[in-house]
This record gives C-alpha cells, sequence and structure tokens, in this order.
C-alpha cells in the first residue's frame, strides 16, 4: 500500500490535531515576539524620527550595522514568516504527518520537524531580497519623497500578478497539496527536507507579491503584516480562495493606479 493511502481518512478522523494545535501556537508565539519586540535590533544607523514600522526603517538600520545587521534583520524576516505563513500551512503539515503515522515517535518527529523547520528556512531565505532592494533604492528616503507613487506602484505589481497563470498554478498547489505529496514524496529525514523544500517554492510563487508590498509599507508595520496574512490565508484554506485572489487583484489594480494618478504619475498620454 502506498504511504500516502489513507492519509485524508486519518485526518477527516482527527487523528493529528496536535499538528495543527503546535503550528498555530508557534505562530501565535512568533506574533507576540513581533508585538512585543522582543527580538534584538541594532540600536544605531537609523535617522532621527525613523520608527521599525516605517518603509524601509528595518532593512535600513540592517544594512547600516554590517553583518550583524543583517543577520539581526534575517532573524527578524524569518520569524515574521512563521507568524505570517504557518496557519495557512497546516493543511500540508498534517497531510505530511499522515504519511510517516507508520513511522516511530522519534523518527516521526524528526522527519516532520524538518518539513517544518525547512519550511520556515526557506521562506526566511527571502529576507534576502528586501535587504537587496534596499541596497539598490533606499526605500524609506523613497517613501518619504514619493510615498503615494511608490505606494501605487506596489499595488499595480500585486495586481499583475495576483491575475496571472503563475499565480492561479502556485495557488492550486498551495490549496490542493496532496496531489503534491503523493507525486514527490521521498522517505527519511532528507526526504523530508527536500520535500518542503521543492513546495516551499511554489509557496514563494503564491505569495511573493504580498510579501513583496510587506517591503513598501514597512516590513514591521503590524497592521499592514496581520491584514497580509488574512488575504493570504483566506486564499489558501476557504473554498473561495481563487476568487478571492482574483478579487484582490483587482482591488488592488484599481486602488494602485488611483494613488499613482494621485501622486502626479500619469498613467497615458
Amino acid at each position: 500500500m502506498h504511504v500516502l493511502d489513507g492519509v485524508r481518512e486519518r485526518i477527516d478522523r482527527g487523528s493529528v490535531p496536535l499538528v495543527a494545535l503546535a503550528t498555530y501556537a508557534l505562530a501565535l508565539v512568533a506574533w507576540v515576539v513581533l508585538v512585543e519586540r522582543w527580538l534584538p535590533m541594532p540600536a544605531t544607523g537609523v535617522e532621527a524620527g525613523l520608527r521599525m514600522s516605517d518603509p524601509g526603517a528595518p532593512e535600513a538600520l540592517a544594512l547600516a550595522n554590517g553583518p550583524s545587521g543583517v543577520g539581526l534583520y534575517l532573524l527578524m524576516w524569518a520569524v515574521m514568516m512563521v507568524a505570517m505563513m504557518y496557519p495557512a500551512t497546516v493543511p500540508l503539515f498534517r497531510l505530511y504527518n499522515g504519511t510517516v503515522r507508520g513511522a516511530t515517535t522519534a523518527e516521526r518527529t524528526a522527519r516532520l520537524g524538518a518539513f517544518m523547520g525547512t519550511y520556515a528556512f526557506v521562506w526566511g531565505l527571502t529576507g534576502i531580497v528586501p535587504l537587496a532592494v534596499n541596497r539598490v533604492v533606499p526605500v524609506a528616503t523613497v517613501a518619504d519623497e514619493r510615498g503615494t507613487v511608490l505606494l501605487g506602484g506596489a499595488l499595480l505589481v500585486v495586481a499583475v500578478y495576483q491575475l496571472s497563470a503563475a499565480k492561479r498554478r502556485c495557488l492550486e498547489y498551495c490549496r490542493s497539496p496532496l496531489g503534491f505529496l503523493t507525486e514527490q514524496y521521498r522517505p527519511g529525514v532528507r526526504g523530508a527536507v527536500q520535500l518542503s523544500g521543492r513546495f516551499s517554492v511554489f509557496c514563494i510563487g503564491c505569495c511573493w507579491a504580498l510579501m513583496g508590498l510587506m517591503v513598501v509599507v514597512g516590513s514591521m508595520n503590524l497592521l499592514w503584516m496581520a491584514g497580509i496574512t488574512v488575504v493570504m490565508s483566506l486564499e489558501r484554506v476557504v473554498s473561495w480562495g481563487d476568487r478571492l485572489a482574483t478579487a484582490t487583484g483587482l482591488v488592488a489594480g484599481v486602488v494602485g493606479a488611483g494613488l499613482l494618478v494621485m501622486g502626479g504619475l500619469p498613467l497615458a498620454g
């Protein structure tokens, strides 16, 4: 019998609630850490009056403090990814746990830990992107001078990608991960790492535009973080998630175009 046979039945019987509880608990801890500002950050290098929740502020602070600043920023970003992405990934973690039910407790824990840890690690590495962007274009300065245009342009990028075929393909994998697990499953801890790494690519493909918006509005802006988390989670777990993705793209396009006009950037002529 294939190792994935009966996974759905096990989950439907509620045989693996601890995986969901542990995932939500980790996400909750990550949110508390972010809200309470428990993560260490360098204390020098930020312009006077610039708050951590302002666009480009954490990135500017990290880059101003060299390797130590970059390392602390990536730690912050990884915690943020756990807070934002873990709740929507509970179905995937439960499905994977169903594939290792026949293993010993130690082996099951190791493989599930490797699977969940790899997912967080890969998402944590995406923090390199906002740092690279800020190295080339100082977002804090641009936001201060042309914040309306910057936000409008970012929303148009979100709109274009939300309505694209690539978004639909990646979202389909994220909404229905059983097929991916069936096709790509590999045994052992190494297999868990490989499987999670491959799935993370589709997950990033699904959410990168919305995550990129965080760089523009402020990567430590908790209100935007919460709103984007809700959208990404609903896209992946509710029956009308695909329609929500389309609606989000349309709204982002309208608002983005409006902001560009307000900011004095002509869209035609």
